[in-house]
């Protein structure tokens, strides 16, 4: 999700708990294995029989999940995943993955200038450059990232878990030249420090099943309450001075978080509600970003002058970037993700690539080839989906993903 850039996490209260594919201290849970892989009357594996269930199968297979189960770390079939085309099913599972990965080289590429840029600056002498780039919404972007990794991460999605880490990396460095530039204060640097840190390596101690259970409910617990304070604070922000400048809105949405994280631990809420509250991070994550291209929309409608400002290749690179997760998120059926990746690819690179052939910043050629390969890309990714889940219509694909099975 855009940017993650840079423009693609939840808390858990008691049963927000899942199970792991591999128990820590037995073999394979009979839930995760066909019937068929056990000795009648016995939980003992039956080994010819799961011959033909390779663990990289059974790590992805997987099933439709209604968009509150996003947050569930691998959810596998219910029922039979016997495919004819096993083979294609794997080879689009890995390719996907591998689109995912890739989507780093244009999130880098549109950070990188910046990065440069303040560098230079910086060994110049001109620290009042860096007053131009925004330390509130830099917090943010990153606050967004830590959120969005933390779901990737607890999914063990590797390749978008190291997209929003290059996210957090990169716009920390860039927290960290405003901060020299005295752009940003610093006891609020030094909380972005701890905060950045401490949620990195909780992460990658999460990620491989190492970590206490209750210090991660707390990392998510917080990282939930966050969110949520600053997605209607940023909403309202946007519309100032049209509406009067005030902090009561994230005032607000802190008191709610607070309450809601409260009563999921403390067994005041219903299973949906538990569920809901669990899935609140990563849907604020998300909701973060696809934000962005709606305050930069609402910027040139006001100042149409500005769109010269905006960098085509920078649309045409957050386009791709993410572009090239739809396929991965489309797959897994997490609709959250896709939907923000979708909103990013579409309304923030897209819509202001049109915004710059409206007014004449960009030539046709440009505009017909991103247009083409927009549509192209879309277009191959539901089709190949639906081939390798031998489905009819891909109606029931985009069904699946949003509803669930």
């Amino acid at each position: 999700m855009a940017d993650s850039l840079s423009l693609p996490i939840a808390p858990i209260a008691a049963n927000y708990d899942h199970s792991s594919l591999l128990s820590r201290n037995s073999a394979f849970s009979s839930r995760l294995l066909p019937s068929k892989c056990f000795s009648s009357g016995k939980n003992k594996l039956n080994l010819s029989s799961l011959g033909q269930y390779s663990f990289h199968s059974l790590h992805h297979r997987v099933a439709p999940i209604r968009a509150l189960d996003s947050d569930v770390p691998h959810p596998l079939h219910k029922g039979s995943v016997d495919f004819k085309s096993k083979k294609s099913y794997e080879q689009w599972d890995s390719l996907t993955s591998t689109f995912s990965g890739a989507a780093n080289i244009p999130f880098l590429l549109l950070q990188l200038p910046q990065i440069i840029l303040n560098a230079r600056n910086l060994l110049a002498g001109n620290k009042t450059a860096l007053l131009a780039v925004p330390w509130l919404g830099m917090l943010t972007g990153l606050l967004g990232n830590l959120s969005l990794l933390s779901y990737f991460a607890k999914k063990k999605e590797k390749e978008a878990a190291v997209v929003q880490t290059l996210g957090v990396l990169s716009t920390y460095v860039v927290i960290s030249q405003l901060a020299m530039a005295e752009a940003m204060p610093l006891p609020h640097f030094m909380a972005t420090s701890v905060v950045v840190g401490s949620g990195l390596i909780l992460n990658l101690l999460n990620y491989y099943n190492i970590l206490n259970r209750r210090i991660w409910q707390i990392w998510e617990d917080f990282i939930t309450v966050g969110g949520l304070s600053v997605l209607p604070q940023i909403m309202w922000s946007t519309f100032v001075p049209f509406i009067p400048n005030s902090i009561l809105p994230g005032a607000i949405a802190f008191i709610l978080a607070v309450a809601a994280v409260t009563m999921a631990h403390t067994g005041k809420l219903s299973e949906k509600g538990v569920k809901f509250v669990g899935a609140i991070s990563g849907w604020t994550a998300t909701l973060l970003f696809m934000w962005m291209p709606v305050s930069q929309m609402w910027t040139n409608f006001l100042n149409p002058d500005n769109i010269k400002g905006l960098s085509a290749i920078s649309m045409l690179l957050a386009m791709t970037g993410n572009g090239l997760m739809i396929p991965r998120a489309l797959f897994i059926r997490d609709f959250m993700w896709f939907t923000g990746s979708t909103w990013g690819t579409v309304s923030y690179g897209y819509a202001n690539i049109v915004c710059l052939y409206i007014f004449n910043s960009i030539g046709r050629e440009f505009f017909i080839a991103a247009t083409v390969g927009l549509i192209s890309w879309l277009g191959i990714t539901l089709w190949r989906d639906t081939v390798v889940h031998e489905y009819e219509s891909p109606i029931r694909t985009l069904k699946e993903l949003v509803f669930g099975s």
